[in-house]
C-alpha cells in the first residue's frame, strides 16, 4: 500500500507535493481492518486521525440501546478531525465495512514536524479546516431538508 499516494488523493493532501507528502506518510501507520471491525467507539477519548485508503467505513451512533449508521466513508475521506485537533471525546464510531486500510495520524507524531517541516503542519491544518467546515456544511444542509420535511408534512411521519 502506497501511503503517499493514499494521503495525495485525500482532502488531506490537497495542497501538498509530492515529498510534503512522503513527510506526512513517514509520520503515519497502515492499519487493516476486516469486516464488522470496529475502528473507533463514540465517546472515546482517542485522538487518532484516520485517512480511509481502501475500502468502506460506517460512521456509527447510539439511538437509545441501537446502533445506527449515519454515514459511509469513502475511499480518501478522513476522520476525527474534531477530537485530532482539540482531543474531545468522539462523536460517532467507525465500523469496517469489508476489509478497509485505514493510514493512522497521532498528534504526537504530527507535532514533532513543526521543527523540521512546518510548512506541512499548516498545510494540514488548513486542509483539517476546510474538512470540517465541509462537515458542518453537509450537515447544515440536512438539518434544513428535514426542517422543510417535517414543516411541510406538519410533523406526519
Amino acid at each position: 500500500m502506497n501511503k503517499t499516494e493514499s494521503i495525495s488523493h485525500s482532502p488531506l493532501g490537497a495542497e501538498l507535493s509530492e515529498a510534503e507528502c512522503q513527510t506526512l506518510a513517514d509520520q503515519m501507520h497502515v492499519l487493516a481492518l476486516a469486516d464488522g471491525d470496529i475502528l473507533v467507539h463514540e465517546g472515546e477519548s482517542r485522538r487518532t486521525l484516520f485517512i480511509l485508503a481502501e475500502g468502506r467505513l460506517d460512521v456509527t451512533r447510539f439511538a437509545g440501546d441501537d446502533e445506527i449508521s449515519i454515514y459511509q466513508m469513502q475511499r480518501g475521506e478522513c476522520a476525527g478531525t474534531r477530537a485530532f485537533v482539540d482531543g474531545s471525546p468522539r462523536a460517532a464510531g467507525l465500523r469496517a465495512v469489508g476489509h478497509s486500510t485505514v493510514l493512522t495520524l497521532e498528534p504526537d507524531a504530527f507535532e514533532a514536524l513543526l521543527e523540521t517541516h512546518p510548512h506541512v503542519v499548516f498545510k494540514v491544518m488548513r486542509a483539517l479546516f476546510r474538512i470540517t467546515h465541509s462537515n458542518l456544511m453537509r450537515m447544515n444542509q440536512e438539518s434544513a431538508q428535514l426542517r422543510n420535511y417535517v414543516t411541510r408534512s406538519q410533523g406526519r411521519y
